[in-house]
């Protein structure tokens, strides 16, 4: 991405402690926007802001449990208090529980689903008032190859994550008449900390196999697409989904 190409913006990244949203902060950094990440782990969130605050000490970091609606209105009160009007927002926040459908209990489909699709409905309405009252902003959801196709042995995190895609088409058509773009990014393979531990090997294999570029993608890859969304460059672009995967969904047999 050019340079600079989000000067003067700023950003908020859900889930920003770690993995696609920590390297989609200092993407955004790099391209010139002042971040803030927020995070319910009160330790990565200190590491990670740290890290951040050691390129740009403007950066932020909120400790925040996504899941509680009452914590993300504090965390839109925060944000307007100590930001200033927000101009981006990802939502990066994520679980997941791998085990055959019957076996999953109602608290894990309760945590896969508040935590990757609840949490982020409201995010997006609840931070979003702000973006629709200045008539601009933009917010970037974290789908998932999940969302396009089948996914055994991770119904509810499948379920969730085409919950996401409707969410982002919907809001997209609903606010683009004012000012507001929601589009999302939907990552193929890649190794972070929510799937490196969780994912069996032989569903890396296999996953490697379906990739036409037959490797997993590295978390620079993916902060192109997001820096294009945020910018002013995707004016015309909302209730899309970009999908960084390797040429997963585009292969056949």
């Amino acid at each position: 991405m050019p340079a600079r190409t989000l000067d003067g913006m700023t950003a908020l990244i859900v889930g920003g402690s770690s993995g696609i949203g920590f390297a989609i902060a200092e993407g955004f950094q790099a391209a010139g926007a002042r971040v803030a990440i927020a995070a319910r782990t009160p330790d990565k969130l200190a590491r990670a802001t740290e890290a951040l605050q050691a390129a740009d000490p403007r950066a932020q970091g909120y400790a925040v449990d996504m899941n509680d609606r009452a914590d993300i209105e504090r965390l839109a009160a925060d944000v307007a208090q100590n930001l200033g009007p927000l101009d981006v927002l990802v939502n990066s926040q994520g679980t997941t529980v791998i085990k055959p459908s019957i076996e999953v209990s109602e608290e894990e489909f309760d945590l896969v689903m508040d935590t990757n699709l609840k949490s982020v409905y409201f995010a997006c309405t609840i931070l979003g008032r702000a973006m629709l009252a200045r008539g601009q902003g933009a917010i970037i959801n974290i789908a998932s190859l999940a969302g396009h196709r089948g996914w055994p042995k991770a119904c509810a995190y499948a379920m969730s994550k085409h919950g996401v895609l409707g969410l982002t088409r919907t809001l997209g058509a609903e606010w683009a008449e004012r000012g507001v773009r929601v589009n999302s990014i939907s990552p193929g393979f890649f190794m972070t900390e929510l799937n490196r531990a969780r994912m069996p090997e032989a569903r890396k294999q296999a996953a490697l196999a379906r990739t036409p570029y037959a490797r997993f993608g590295a978390l620079e890859e993916l902060v192109g697409a997001a820096v294009y969304l945020a910018s002013p460059g995707a004016g015309f672009v909302t209730g899309t989904d970009v999908a960084v995967d390797g040429g997963y969904l585009a292969a056949g047999i």
